[in-house]
């Protein structure tokens, strides 16, 4: 059983367009290329015909991926969303406790992460140390080389 994923209007759109694009234009594109290797002759010694299938196979496996992905999708309103604490969404500002620096990360779903524009993953290591911290506590995160220690400052939507 597929577990549920929660996204954004943004990303579920995302999604779809993707899907979209993949069944119509991408789709066809791999069905004419099998057609033309299959024009060439002999099937068993073309290997141009079994790259077509092995791509059409790729294709259908992430077009069965996206369609399962979509099928476990939750939009989250955004207005039920409780401020106190960090949740999937929020808005977290945070201050390294060992060099001072101070970020802002938006934590989203797996498939909307995006560290260059500040969106991390609540499955990633820093974003499930985020999740149900309040304002003014500290988290202290495992992550590969050592322990690092985040003071939570502001949350916001």
């Amino acid at each position: 059983m597929s577990k549920v994923s929660y996204y954004t209007e943004e990303g579920i759109k995302k999604l779809r367009q993707e899907l979209d694009q993949l069944k119509s234009v991408e789709r066809p594109k791999a069905s004419q290329a099998i057609a033309e290797a299959r024009d060439k002759g002999d099937l068993s010694e073309n290997a141009e015909y079994d790259a077509a299938k092995e791509a059409q196979g790729l294709l259908e496996m992430r077009i069965a991926k996206l369609e399962e992905t979509l099928s476990n999708a939750r939009v989250i309103d955004e207005s039920q969303l409780d401020t106190s604490k960090v949740l999937v969404l929020s808005s977290v500002k945070i201050k390294n406790q060992a060099n001072g620096m101070e970020m802002n990360y938006t934590l989203v779903a797996e498939s909307e992460a995006d560290l260059k524009s500040g969106k991390i993953s609540v499955n990633s290591p820093i974003g499930k140390g985020l999740l149900g911290k309040s304002v003014g506590e500290i988290a202290e995160i495992k992550v590969p080389n050592g322990t690092l220690k985040f003071e939570i400052l502001e949350i916001s939507r």
